[in-house]
């Protein structure tokens, strides 16, 4: 299921990587590539909690292979023709299929991972990765491809999920298999905390998606000179893979100290990572790149697993905020980074995201541990209650 995750998110990290190749072969300003984010970010933030709701009420298993093609299919076909109203419309596509895959994945990973966060860790650590390639990935297809019209064979990464999505539909269909069918829930919701945990969610998306939006052009604008993408190319891989190390290393925190103070105290350094990437001159830019990325990651899988704990009676609801809109929601504020970008520039335009993990650490203050259902059920009941 980790593989196969970091073959869905593949798809998310192509929409920023895409941008570069937008702005140099079609002439995008930077509010049209913000269009192209918010197409893929938009479908995927109304759609990700419907589906959270309706796995809540039956578990659909199925969803997992047919996500994962419409994700890729989608992403394929962004390149074909030269039409904005085509590329945006194929970018949505792949965003409804992100949507659909996250909270049934999520709900599947905590049950077959016995309720613990550090399984959860593992599982984001896949979808990390698949964000990491997203850049390289991309740069070759464009490449062989002879530009964008070399999309379709993006199609690939998604072919080879919805393959590894058959051996965890064979075993989910055994009479007893974790995450297979639905049960009752264990533990109260504490709807007034998930709110909070929500809300620091949207203003680290928001930090992080304007950032991968907008990096690679920044990067390039600062260090490449010229029409050469390949600092901002490279700052993208270093945005992406130091997220694949801080997943890791939030598990790591979270069982010394907790899920909540680790969160918390990466804010901070993510707050002060940002100011750095954007405000300290020359090649340090990739230094701050990889600390905001594990400021930013470490909380990532810590998340998931604090909502489903806040909201154990709605599992797949929880996974559908915390999983699926801490990556998409901040595509709803690119068009306006976008335009004053236009307007002004674009350090002008990324300063804002300076206070995101500030507000975010603010909100963690208010928040306490909660009991996980790890602790308090054994492994028959876990596997009951995340089937919920």
């Amino acid at each position: 299921m980790s593989v196969g995750h970091a073959c869905v998110d593949v798809y998310q990290g192509a929409v920023a990587a895409l941008v570069p190749f937008l702005v140099a072969e079609r002439g995008y300003g930077y509010a049209a590539v913000s269009g192209v984010v918010l197409a893929a970010s938009l479908l995927s933030s109304v759609a990700q909690p419907l589906f959270g709701v309706v796995t809540d009420r039956r578990p659909l298993p199925w969803l997992l292979p047919v996500s994962t093609l419409l994700s890729g299919v989608g992403m394929a076909l962004s390149g074909v023709g030269d039409s904005y109203g085509l590329t945006l419309a194929c970018v949505a596509l792949s965003g409804i299929g992100v949507a659909a895959y996250h909270p049934e994945s999520a709900r599947v990973a905590r049950a077959v991972a016995g309720g613990g966060h550090r399984g959860m860790a593992w599982f984001s650590l896949g979808g990390n990765l698949g964000f990491a390639a997203a850049p390289l990935l991309v740069s070759a297809v464009v490449a062989v491809g002879g530009g964008l019209r070399g999309t379709p064979l993006l199609v690939l990464p998604a072919l080879a999920g919805a393959l590894l999505c058959l051996p965890v539909l064979r075993s989910l269909g055994q009479p007893g298999a974790p995450g297979a069918g639905a049960g009752a829930a264990a533990g109260r919701d504490d709807v007034r905390a998930f709110v909070r945990l929500s809300l620091a969610v949207v203003f680290r998306s928001i930090a992080f998606t304007g950032l991968s939006t907008f990096l690679a052009l920044f990067v390039t604008e600062r260090l490449g000179g010229g029409s050469s993408s390949s600092a901002g190319t490279a700052a993208l891989v270093v945005l992406y893979a130091g997220g694949a190390v801080g997943s890791v290393l939030g598990g790591a925190l979270a069982d010394r100290w907790g899920r909540v103070a680790a969160a918390r105290w990466s804010y901070l350094v993510a707050a002060v990572s940002v100011a750095g990437l954007l405000l300290v001159p020359g090649p340090a830019v990739y230094v701050f790149v990889a600390l905001t990325s594990a400021g930013l990651y470490v909380p990532f899988s810590l998340q998931v697993t604090l909502g489903q704990d806040y909201l154990p009676s709605r599992i797949g609801t929880a996974s559908g905020v915390t999983l699926g809109l801490t990556v998409s929601v901040g595509g709803l504020a690119s068009p306006a980074i976008g335009a004053l970008a236009d307007a002004t520039s674009l350090r002008t335009a990324l300063l804002p995201l300076v206070a995101m993990p500030v507000l975010s650490w603010l909100l963690f203050r208010g928040l306490r541990e909660p009991a996980s259902p790890a602790a308090e059920v054994g492994q028959g009941t876990i596997v009951e209650t995340t089937s919920a």
